[in-house]
């Protein structure tokens, strides 16, 4: 028997297609932002309009043909520094998101998984950890570690772990309290099974939201960093190294300045316009409530 086509229906269809295309902007918009910074990033692997190295473009010049954005105040062409610090700032968010993905989502599940008393000591130490700012953690880490760029993805991945952690501990509590968690265990299925089959699969599209976030903050956190000499160090090319050499010459050669902070500007709300996006695709009650 054939359904009728109702004029509720109708109106039901519709309105999901003015969801989609409400949806479609800020999800396209977020990928063609951050894929602009990856093809920057990838192309600096293979070519460079000028080396790094190089100082004879003279101070401080004005773009011109020969420097589209000039030169810094050691001659260095500006570009050819930007196109570096792509490379640099996707390198530290992706490392750092790994290692906070990992090592967070592990936290959470098993904190999750452990004995009432346990999980309410661990989530306050995750509230304490939380209340201290990503930067100052990372500046903490790095003053041990020593400055270098892998000490900034260390650093950074370890002090966003614990965002990562509570979130996962919350989503995991709530996937742990449903019946069909209650029926794989009736049914003799072990711990990793469940968190495996079950937990993980659930959880798994609310934690890249998160992360997609958490990679504009890495993003932010590096620069911070690099502004305050505790990020990769010379001859790499860091945003916000960029940025603190800049700052004396803002006023006579402001090129060197605005560029490299529109650049932070672009990846961060890239990142953020996806992780928009993906929560629009994977939350149904943000879906049904626009």
């Amino acid at each position: 028997m054939s359904e009728v086509v109702t004029p509720e229906i109708v109106e039901d269809v519709a309105a999901l297609g003015r969801r989609a295309r409400r949806r479609q902007p800020t999800l396209v918009l977020g990928i063609a932002l951050t894929a602009l910074i990856a093809v920057i990033a990838l192309v600096s692997l293979v070519w460079l309009p000028y080396p790094l190295s190089e100082l004879g473009g003279g101070r401080l010049s004005p773009p011109s043909a020969a420097h589209l954005l000039g030169t810094d105040r050691l001659g260095r062409d500006l570009l050819s520094q930007l196109m570096v610090g792509a490379r640099i700032a996707l390198v530290v968010g992706l490392g750092a998101v790994l290692i906070s993905g990992i090592l967070g989502t592990l936290i959470g599940v098993l904190t999750a998984l452990a004995r009432p008393w346990l999980d309410d000591t661990l989530s306050a130490a995750l509230d304490v950890v939380i209340a201290f700012p990503v930067l100052l953690l990372a500046m903490l880490v790095v003053a041990v570690q020593g400055p270098s760029l892998w000490s900034a993805i260390l650093a950074i991945g370890l002090a966003m772990s614990a965002v990562v952690a509570r979130l996962s501990r919350i989503l995991a509590r709530r996937v742990l309290q449903e019946q069909f968690v209650t029926a794989a265990r009736t049914s003799g299925a072990s711990t990793w099974a469940v968190v495996r089959d079950h937990v993980l699969p659930n959880i798994a599209p609310t934690l890249m939201v998160s992360l997609a976030l958490q990679f504009g903050v890495a993003v932010l956190a590096e620069a911070s960093l690099s502004y305050l000499g505790l990020g990769a160090p010379p001859p790499n090319a860091s945003w916000g190294r960029l940025l603190q050499e800049a700052q004396g010459t803002v006023l006579t050669a402001p090129v060197g300045a605005i560029a490299p902070g529109i650049a932070v500007i672009v990846l961060v709300l890239g990142v953020n316009f996806l992780a928009d996006g993906l929560r629009d695709l994977t939350d149904p009650t943000r879906r049904r409530a626009r």
